[in-house]
């Protein structure tokens, strides 16, 4: 079981959240990397919510990584803890690719159950489309970052790697497949899969965040 690193206390966090702000380049790159590395732990709390769904435990601990770096370079210091804040946008970052994957079929119930949360609520899908919409701003940056992200998987990706999260996510006009159809249709085990897409996804992030 990965072992998670200890949580930042109040101090600590103040103190690299404004390294992250007012520190030179290479300053707010380490305390951006410490924020993330010891709110790690976050991410797999919020995600266990979520492990009754029928999603890989792994995938929603990425996708929900993406919600807490987001959350690292929004978060207003003066508007309480970051944990705070970051719980929300790991959270709305699931909610989102669990919406995402139900509107890839073909029928859906807008009360049909997608999940459980840890306390063995069901999650409706209405409960989802009722999260509160991205504005105008939000939708247009969201649109520059789609473009940025689909030059730079032409750009930095192996065919492999490129293949793989095109049909993984059913990309340009692909199928969504799962990693098992994926490694069926490749001839590759699904565990070769897993370690490809997680390395594509990585290298993606790593170049979109050098801007």
């Amino acid at each position: 079981m990965k072992t998670f690193q200890k949580p930042l206390t109040s101090g600590e966090e103040t103190y690299y959240v404004r390294q992250l702000r007012e520190g030179d380049a290479d300053q707010a790159k380490a305390a951006k990397d410490i924020l993330i590395e010891r709110n790690l732990r976050l991410v797999a709390h919020v995600a266990k919510k979520y492990q009754n769904v029928d999603e890989d435990m792994e995938d929603m601990i990425s996708i929900g990584c993406i919600g807490l770096i987001k959350a690292i370079d929004t978060f207003d210091a003066g508007k309480g803890r970051l944990a705070t804040y970051a719980c929300r946008c790991i959270d709305n970052e699931l909610l989102m690719l669990l919406r995402s994957k139900k509107k890839t079929s073909r029928e859906v119930s807008l009360y049909e159950p997608i999940g459980q949360d840890k306390e063995g609520n069901e999650i409706h899908l209405m409960d989802v489309i009722e999260q509160e919409q991205p504005d105008v701003v939000e939708a247009l940056e969201l649109r520059g970052n789609v473009r940025r992200l689909m030059t730079l998987m032409q750009r930095e990706l192996t065919d492999r790697e490129r293949e793989i999260l095109l049909l993984r996510y059913g990309l340009w006009g692909n199928r969504e497949l799962t990693q098992s159809e994926i490694g069926e249709r490749l001839g590759i085990s699904r565990s070769y899969v897993s370690r490809i897409e997680k390395k594509a996804l990585n290298k993606l992030r790593e170049k979109f965040e050098q801007g």
